[in-house]
């Protein structure tokens, strides 16, 4: 297929590249003007799309062609605190709007644990995750054929990853613990090639002590989920 990344500079964007690449896919990865590319990204040499996700038109030129978009965008801590409304709202209403007017119907969003969630530690840099939620909902009502992954903390380790076991479950299951990016750039793959995930949402998190369990086996037996 061919892919398109939004957030692609980010850490869990270029793995989510790299993971796509591996598995033989064309990758579009798609970044801010001023992001700078992370050493595994350059590595690569794709050719990269830099653009404001505002800019409609410029985005909807670069998923042209494309059979599915991986939204890795997120707000980074910082003074502004409207940042999490810009990014984790308002941005996937813009890339929803633009594959729709590019005809791209499948989406995966990479959003986090605990979205919707008012009384949180997190919530304390601008409200990330009621505006993660918000995001969310937009994404659910859009007519798209989409996945969400809520990921727990987030690991660089990529080391032994083989060792860890994936906890899946449906949405508002999970509260804590942690899964190193480099699975959910699997997952988020994973995800795009199953049916089965369709119009699911589905949070994760990873320890030595989870028993092995492949995303398409837990679908299997958990074939509905209650939002």
């Amino acid at each position: 297929m061919r892919l398109a990344v939004t957030g692609a500079s980010g850490k869990t964007g270029w793995r989510i590249v790299d993971e796509a690449r591996l598995r033989g896919h064309q990758v579009v990865p798609i970044l801010r003007p001023n992001s700078q590319l992370p050493d595994g990204l350059v590595a690569d040499g794709l050719p990269l799309k830099r653009l404001n996700l505002a800019d409609q038109n410029a985005l909807v030129a670069a998923l042209n062609g494309c059979d599915a978009l991986l939204i890795a965008t997120g707000a980074r801590p910082s003074i502004d605190l409207a940042g999490p409304l810009k990014v984790d709202a308002l941005a996937i209403r813009d890339q929803i709007t633009a594959c729709r007017r590019a005809g791209v119907k499948r989406v995966v969003l990479v959003s986090s644990l605990c979205s919707g969630r008012l009384f949180h530690p997190l919530n304390l840099f601008g409200l990330i995750l009621l505006w993660k939620r918000l995001g969310e909902q937009w994404l659910e009502a859009s007519g798209l054929s989409w996945t969400i992954v809520r990921p727990g903390g987030l690991k660089e380790a990529e080391e032994q990853l083989e060792r860890e076991g994936i906890r899946f479950s449906g949405p508002n299951q999970q509260e804590s613990s942690s899964i190193p990016r480099r699975l959910v750039a699997q997952v988020c793959l994973d995800a795009l090639e199953l049916p089965a995930a369709i119009g699911r949402i589905l949070e994760i998190t990873s320890g030595e002590d989870v028993p092995k369990q492949t995303l398409a086996d837990w679908l299997i037996e958990n074939p509905t989920s209650a939002i």
